[in-house]
């Protein structure tokens, strides 16, 4: 597994960066990757039609672009970039609007990058973090908060509860765990499947899916159900295996009736907003 130091080179970092509209936005990230040999020009205008097929689902928390598309031959090699915009720019979500950061990853497969989808998750989703990032004059600087060189308040919090991962305040914290043995709950006899889709299986979901178990960890919850992030097209053929599937809204009108709950998602690094999806799912 790859984490975030091998796939986020310092040189795929810039900030203040200029961009006309969301088409601009993506391309300044996609050539970070080509001028870093992760990728070809292709890839960027795959990154942009992704976006024009399927709506602007990656728009995973408020200001908070992550683009990528398929695995393609335009990937080179796993990598990423990050591009922290000037002025924030519109790319059509309905919630998180506008975006001030993208940022850009293209995958060789669907599993290497499993591990920095995690740490990067964490991070965007810690409050201290996050205003860490967003103050960093320097991408040398951006880059030492991102790998846990910086300052103290780069670090994730410890532990898996998700009041302590996302620090929500009073009104939005989590309340207590449910009991596993909870009437609507899962049973220890039972091991429960919920699937995080995106259009593509390697990007948003991984995202989603790091937080739905931050979740069922701080529960208790996670030897009863597993959380596996897929495509549009294979969340169909598996949907029936599934108790639930997490989505975005753009995704959720794409993947249409597939015969089980389809629950919207708006800030993907959200654990208060996971929690209470999840109480809905189980009644709980």
């Amino acid at each position: 597994m790859e984490d975030l130091k091998d796939l986020l080179p310092v040189e795929a970092v810039r900030l203040d960066v200029r961009a006309a509209d969301w088409r601009e936005a993506i391309g300044a990230a996609g050539r970070l990757m080509v001028e870093t040999g992760a990728t070809t020009d292709e890839y960027t205008r795959e990154m942009v039609a992704n976006v024009e097929e399927n709506g602007p689902y990656i728009v995973i928390a408020p200001g908070v672009a992550f683009a990528h598309s398929r695995p393609s031959p335009a990937v080179l090699t796993t990598g990423m970039s990050w591009v922290r915009l000037a002025e924030p720019v519109e790319f059509g979500h309905e919630s998180n609007d506008p975006v001030t950061l993208v940022v850009a990853l293209a995958a060789k497969d669907s599993a290497a990058h499993t591990s920095a989808m995690a740490s990067l998750a964490r991070l965007l989703g810690d409050p201290d973090t996050a205003a860490a990032l967003a103050a960093a004059p320097t991408p040398e600087a951006l880059h030492a908060v991102l790998t846990g060189d910086g300052a103290e308040a780069s670090e994730p919090s410890a532990g898996p509860e998700p009041s302590a991962a996302s620090k929500p305040s009073a009104a939005s914290k989590p309340s207590a765990a449910p009991e596993p043995s909870a009437a609507s709950g899962p049973r220890a006899a039972s091991l429960h499947k919920i699937l995080t889709v995106c259009g593509n299986g390697v990007g948003t979901s991984l995202f989603l899916k790091n937080t739905l178990e931050q979740v069922l960890d701080g529960w208790g919850w996670s030897r009863f159900v597993t959380v596996e992030a897929t495509d549009t097209i294979s969340a169909k053929g598996k949907a029936s295996e599934a108790v639930a599937l997490l989505t975005s809204r753009e995704i959720a009108r794409t993947l249409g009736d597939v015969g089980r709950p389809v629950k919207v998602v708006q800030d993907f690094t959200s654990t208060a907003e996971v929690d209470a999806v999840l109480r809905d799912t189980y009644d709980v």
